[in-house]
């Protein structure tokens, strides 16, 4: 793309209600001051290399009380358990902590199933098809009415709530309420939804590919002799990597990306694009094109390794535009530098205690999805046999 010049976000009805107003979040906004300040506001405090550094500790507690649960329940050996509840919980834990300094006991925590309800409405709302129609053909927002009032009502329930129980982190620059509800969006988004429904893809497909499972086991007992998979020592271990990459390449959680607009008339590709014309990007389609990937329907995470062991892309010192999973440029999304060591050291530690199977009777789980506008989640959360391991890591 032409840089700047398709930097901008258009305009959202749906997204504009839950923000508070027009140009009010970081994310469907135009290419401007407000973006570049909103950016530093809502980056240093969240999203950056020290960030994850000075977290990476509480991650790993939390991931370890994980661990320590599902060793205690006996189900979890013999018919099985819903891990995605665990993780669920894991997740709501490292990312209020982070913002509000605050964590949850334990499933049955009365904010945690008020927080995780009200986030559950959000998220159906927002995945919905129903206002879409109200963006492309604005003719037609008036039928929207009853859909908008539903979220207006959400809004001011969710707001109410968070003023009630939580205080936020002080930060200089002028963050208002409004920018305090987009970052509790961006992060339910970047550290919740999105982290969570790519952990359930890939344990799931770990229950069906138990050889990798092995591999992974195997790299991390023969590199870290016994030390804990961390945030810090992720980079020694390729194929756990190469599993949650993909993992996100099979079920690309964002299938169409937020969309990109110009705000001048321009020439893309020997095409004319209008002003303001809305761009959108298919992540799942360039992620999943038979001419871009060797067997891209198969999970196969040589592509990543052997095949790719000498490129640049591999060797991070370019973007691969096959694989844009966060977006890519100035829009990229934030949180994916907490989305992948996050997802990377929650993999590996439950693979150092446990191999994950298929409930007795059943060779594979499903992994079939549900496909949204901005989501691909996976259709039937999982039930899993954890069976401990010995040997590798307490």
């Amino acid at each position: 793309m032409q840089g700047a010049e398709f930097e901008s976000c258009p305009w959202n009805i749906m997204f504009d209600l839950f923000m508070g107003g027009r140009q009010q979040d970081l994310v469907f906004t135009l290419y401007s001051d407000h973006w570049r300040k909103m950016r530093k506001i809502l980056t240093v405090p969240f999203f950056t290399s020290k960030v994850v550094q000075t977290y990476s500790n509480m991650w790993e507690h939390e991931m370890d009380l994980v661990i320590d649960e599902l060793k205690k329940d006996g189900s979890a050996r013999t018919e099985g358990v819903v891990i995605q509840r665990q993780l669920q919980l894991m997740l709501y834990n490292i990312t209020y902590s982070m913002m509000f300094n605050t964590k949850f006991e334990s499933l049955d925590d009365r904010l945690y199933i008020e927080l995780a309800r009200l986030n559950s409405e959000r998220g159906r709302l927002t995945r919905s098809f129903e206002y879409n129609y109200g963006d492309f053909i604005p003719l037609l927002r008036p039928f929207l009415a009853r859909y908008l009032s539903k979220c207006r009502d959400l809004k001011d329930r969710r707001l109410a709530f968070l003023n009630l129980n939580f205080h936020s982190k002080e930060e200089d620059g002028g963050i208002t309420e409004a920018n305090v509800m987009y970052l509790v969006d961006n992060l339910n988004i970047a550290s919740q939804d999105t982290t969570l429904w790519t952990l359930e893809w890939t344990i799931a497909e770990l229950v069906n590919h138990p050889v990798i499972q092995d591999k992974i086991r195997d790299g991390i007992m023969s590199v870290l002799k016994g030390e804990p998979v961390k945030e810090s020592n992720l980079c020694r271990l390729p194929y756990l990597q190469a599993t949650v990459k993909e993992s996100l390449r099979v079920h690309t959680p964002v299938p169409l990306l937020i969309p990109h607009m110009n705000l001048e008339e321009r020439k893309l590709g020997g095409y004319t694009i209008p002003k303001e014309s809305k761009v959108v990007v298919n992540a799942w389609w360039l992620a999943n094109n038979l001419e871009l990937w060797k067997e891209p329907e198969q999970f196969r995470l040589e592509r990543f390794l052997e095949e790719e062991s000498a490129t640049e892309v591999a060797a991070g010192r370019k973007v691969d535009f096959r694989l844009i999973t966060f977006r890519t440029g100035r829009r990229r999304c934030p949180g994916m530098i907490l989305a992948m060591p996050i997802a990377g050291v929650a993999i590996g530690r439950l693979l150092s205690n446990f191999k994950i199977k298929a409930p007795y009777g059943l060779e594979k789980v499903d992994v079939r999805g549900i496909r949204g506008q901005f989501s691909f989640r996976i259709a039937n959360h999982s039930t899993v046999v954890l069976e401990p391991v010995d040997g590798i890591i307490n």
